[in-house]
């Protein structure tokens, strides 16, 4: 083990930590060596060219839908002045506070038969025209446009940094050599934009294959419905895992295809980014249709299901604002405030042992860390039940083996377990924003520390944390709010009548009680804006 060799104390506490909240994985790897059974082999037949079919589709329509709406909204604001530009710079990412199973309930109350859109239209169409032309919203097309609405700004931040920092003397010799607007987008701009355009579809598209309140409320035969179902209905670990694996496979391929695509891309910009004053004006058609496209995401990505949303909650305020939902809200807050505050701990944690040592062995396994935020939730709240669920047997046997009496669940089906997932899936989140502080602050104030006499612990609590407390608080929201939002790991790994808003929500739409999902959902989303308040404040920054 020679590359082992000058690992200090630290590095090896952190390989530790690293190695065991990855055994979740490792445990589902495992089971590639497991011979399938006959719930696979009927799946196989029936069901799983279902979930295949319909994963390659929901990955093709939602990356032409994030393209179609994320990229050009990028090159408008980035590259033309024009009315609302600097409203529609911070209002196109909106929809990112918006998950996609709320916009799905929400457009659902909205389109149905008895929905105030169809009702509205029987009084001025005949019912047989309507029922051939209405598109059914519970479908694979629904889906598809409901993942393109609250998915495109990854694909919208990513382009637009690149329009925006992209050479304007590439751009204007284009034009002098007579290239008009359009032929400089598609010749030069966009070929040039192509890393970053594919980065933030590839992350769109890991999304998409990761939901589960949406496909499940559409009733898609997906992946995660069917890793769901395998899991509660039949209780067959073997076969869950088997699907998981398959799941996961698709999520590498993406990963793997976006590295690839970035293999020799090498642009680089050879002046600064156009200043905001110098920018072209669009005029007549041109700027209407900048407002056009800029104003679609929004209206439908955000205020149409915002609107329908807050219309809910004040509908059934009266009596949805009681105990329950006080007790909601609770459990809610609190487990995203522990999830925060550990997921910061560690990130601090890791990110101040590569500063430290910066041996190859640490730095490695701090990637591996970030790797959690790739797996989709369902597959990892498979990959922690079943290992810490053996653990349970295991100390339950021995237990009653001496002691005669029975101890329960000690870490499946708790707290712990939950936190433990949220834990290792929300890792890279805040590590990347902690790493990115502790690069900012020079070398030579540790330096000149350790000449006072001051050890790596005083050091990171006296000078490194008190310098840090705006990366801290940033990886602390941006935690809090996806631990607030997160539906298939609070669903499999909560304990027994353990609920918060996001499950509620789930169960009030599973009931067609879209309504009283009102509420749950609204202070979902509202909490879910304050990322999106932040990152309009670094573009702001980045653009003054």
């Amino acid at each position: 083990m020679r590359f082992l060799r000058g690992l200090p104390g630290w590095g090896w506490l952190t390989l530790a930590l690293i190695i065991l909240m990855s055994t979740p994985l490792w445990v589902l790897f495992s089971f590639v060596f497991e011979p399938t059974n006959a719930t696979w082999s009927h799946l196989s037949e029936t069901l799983l060219p279902q979930y295949v079919a319909n994963s390659i589709w929901l990955m093709l329509g939602v990356g032409v839908g994030t393209l179609l709406l994320g990229v050009p909204t990028a090159w408008f604001v980035s590259q033309y002045e024009f009315r609302g530009r600097q409203l529609f710079q911070w209002a196109l990412l909106l929809p990112m506070a918006m998950p996609a199973y709320i916009i799905a309930y929400t457009y659902t109350g909205l389109l149905v038969f008895e929905g105030p859109v169809q009702s509205a239209l029987r009084e001025v169409v005949p019912l047989t025209m309507m029922r051939a032309f209405f598109p059914e919203i519970r479908s694979l097309g629904g889906a598809i446009v409901m993942f393109s609405l609250v998915l495109y700004p990854y694909v919208y931040l990513l382009s637009r940094a690149a329009f925006a920092n992209h050479s304007q003397q590439a751009m204007d010799a284009s034009r002098l050599l007579g290239a008009g607007p359009v032929r400089s987008f598609f010749q030069v701009a966009l070929p040039m934009a192509r890393p970053a355009i594919i980065a933030g579809l590839t992350l769109a598209l890991m999304e998409t294959l990761a939901d589960f309140g949406t496909v499940e409320h559409f009733g898609v035969a997906a992946f995660t419905t069917g890793i769901y179902r395998t899991w509660t209905g039949f209780g067959d670990t073997v076969t869950t895992a088997h699907l998981s694996l398959l799941l996961l496979a698709f999520v590498l391929t993406l990963m793997a295809v976006e590295l690839w695509s970035r293999r020799q891309a090498r642009y680089f910009a050879l002046s600064a980014p156009r200043p905001a004053a110098h920018l072209p004006r669009l005029r007549g058609r041109g700027a209407w249709l900048a407002v056009f496209w800029c104003s679609l995401p929004v209206v439908f990505g955000f205020l149409v299901p915002g609107g329908q949303l807050l219309y809910w909650a004040v509908a059934t305020a009266e009596t949805g604002l009681n105990a329950e939902f006080a007790l909601l809200v609770w459990n809610s807050f609190y487990l995203a405030l522990i999830a925060g505050l550990v997921v910061v701990a560690l990130a601090v944690w890791m990110a101040y042992a590569k500063r430290l040592f910066p041996h190859p062995m640490v730095r490695g396994t701090t990637r591996v860390a970030m790797l959690g935020y790739a797996v989709p939730g369902t597959v990892l709240a498979v990959a922690v039940m079943i290992p810490f669920a053996w653990v349970d047997q295991q100390i339950n046997a021995w237990v009653q083996t001496h002691f005669g009496v029975s101890v329960g669940l000690l870490l499946s089906g708790t707290l712990f377990a939950l936190v433990f997932a949220y834990a290792f899936r929300f890792l890279s989140v805040a590590l990347q924003t902690v790493d990115a502080g502790l690069q900012r602050i020079k070398p030579s104030m540790d330096e000149s520390a350790r000449m006072l006499g001051a050890n790596a612990t005083e050091i990171l609590g006296r000078i490194h944390l008190p310098l840090l407390r705006t990366s801290l608080l940033t990886a602390f929201i941006l935690v809090f709010v996806e631990v607030l939002k997160e539906l298939p790991m609070t669903l499999i790994l909560r304990p027994f009548d353990f609920n918060t808003l996001a499950v509620r929500a789930y169960e009030m739409a599973a009931d067609e009680r879209l309504a009283d999902a009102g509420l749950p959902a609204l202070l979902i989303v509202l909490t879910g804006i304050l990322p999106v308040i932040y990152l309009s404040r670094l573009i702001g920054k980045s653009h003054a």
